[in-house]
């Protein structure tokens, strides 16, 4: 059964004014559908087809480019517009002590995540990464590459992810890629965030 692309789960203004509805009007629509259609006929007739997308990016051969590519392009945008949102939500205890035990402080884990996330050079994400022990660790990786794939990133399961490819903020933030970094914040869906790290 092919991939398909998401609804969103909120209107493209809805983050407004921390990310633009033009920019996810583009996004979304131009960027993430791409990356839906390449992946499924990157997979057709293969073994891959029919596959989880979470089965095929870790176990994924890391020179099939196109999956590599489209596959990360998929899962990496699925998460992303669910772990934002008009709402905050709520932080569960069990991810806020995390993220203490694991950083310090909450204000500690924004600034590891917004590091990783502003120097991570040309295209790539930012991610907060929870292993099989609970433990939390933040990283960024090139492209669209994510943690699920082998020797890539912290490894662990993304919970969190933010996008740093110029589309994601270029018409609102041109090159103050610091500046759509401390928006992001804004917007992140804490009760979402939560939901994963509890399902890990």
């Amino acid at each position: 059964m092919a991939f398909e692309l998401p609804s969103l789960p909120y209107a493209t203004n809805a983050l407004e004014p921390h990310i633009d509805t033009r920019t996810m009007e583009i996004h979304y629509g131009k960027h993430h559908s791409g990356y839906t259609a390449k992946l499924n006929a990157a997979i057709e007739n293969t073994e891959l087809e029919g596959k989880s997308i979470k089965d095929i990016l870790t176990s994924l051969d890391m020179s099939n480019a196109a999956v590599r590519n489209n596959g990360g392009g998929y899962y990496n945008h699925c998460l992303f517009w669910e772990v934002m949102g008009p709402d905050a939500g709520e932080m569960s205890t069990e991810l806020s002590n995390a993220i203490t035990a694991a950083f310090g402080s909450f204000e500690a884990f924004k600034d590891a995540f917004s590091n990783a996330a502003a120097t991570q050079f040309g295209s790539g994400w930012a991610w907060l990464c929870v292993h099989a022990d609970g433990s939390l660790e933040v990283c960024s990786t090139p492209n669209q590459d994510n943690p699920l794939m082998k020797t890539v990133g912290c490894g662990g399961t993304p919970i969190l992810g933010l996008d740093v490819w110029e589309h994601a903020y270029y018409l609102n933030y041109q090159n103050r890629r610091p500046d759509y970094i401390d928006a992001f914040f804004n917007v992140v869906n804490w009760s979402e965030v939560s939901n994963r790290y509890a399902s890990r």
